[in-house]
């Protein structure tokens, strides 16, 4: 099914998911490690500069920030775990704003996990894709910053996160924000997921 991502406009921040706007049953996650690239994929994916602010400073998202895409579903832009300059305690209202988000929330269709193509996936990173594969959360690895990868290090890409998160049997997607023909993969992966799931009742992860 055809998507009009350039139909996407910014409806809401929610401190929690029970705070979500109503409208739609399906969304979609974009989530990552702090200054991943998490606001600048968003903007490259619905080919709008400004739609999501964007910051060099980690940590600068710290809602629930959610996008009507095509008058269809929600793309929800989440704070970025790790590292953030406003320390601990911002790490723990992530810890409790996405323990709700993930086992409350019967609206998640699949997650865009985001890893920095750059570097070799952090505990952090680990942890929640083990937390994801656990759960039996549909999810597709979306590498950001491509462009500022010479050929060899392109070549390590698949080793290193193999080294990192094992035999890998989910879409692994290579993107960057400067190249709008790199978002054609995340729009088809959304669109597969979006189309799956029109047949089907809300999903349901099985999270208890």
């Amino acid at each position: 099914m055809a998507i009009n991502f350039r139909k996407t406009e910014f409806i809401k921040s929610a401190p929690t998911f029970n705070e979500r706007p109503d409208a739609f049953e399906r969304e979609y996650l974009f989530v990552g490690k702090s200054n991943v690239g998490k606001s600048s994929l968003l903007n490259a994916l619905c080919d709008n500069k400004n739609l999501a602010k964007t910051s060099s400073k980690p940590g600068h998202t710290t809602l629930l920030n959610y996008f009507s895409v095509d008058n269809a579903f929600y793309i929800v832009d989440a704070p970025g775990y790790g590292y953030s300059s406003r320390g601990q305690q911002a790490l723990i209202n992530f810890g409790k704003m996405m323990e709700t988000y993930f086992f409350e929330n019967p609206y998640l269709n699949g997650v865009l996990f985001l890893v920095d193509s750059r570097h070799i996936p952090t505990s952090d990173d680990i942890d929640f894709y083990q937390f994801l594969m656990e759960q039996g959360i549909p999810f597709a690895l979306i590498l950001t910053k491509c462009d500022k990868l010479n050929q060899k290090k392109k070549a390590a890409i698949k080793k290193n996160l193999t080294n990192a998160f094992g035999d890998i049997d989910v879409p692994i997607i290579l993107t960057s924000a400067l190249d709008k023909s790199s978002m054609k993969g995340v729009q088809a992966q959304i669109e597969a997921w979006q189309e799956e799931s029109e047949s089907e009742e809300t999903p349901d992860f099985g999270i208890n």
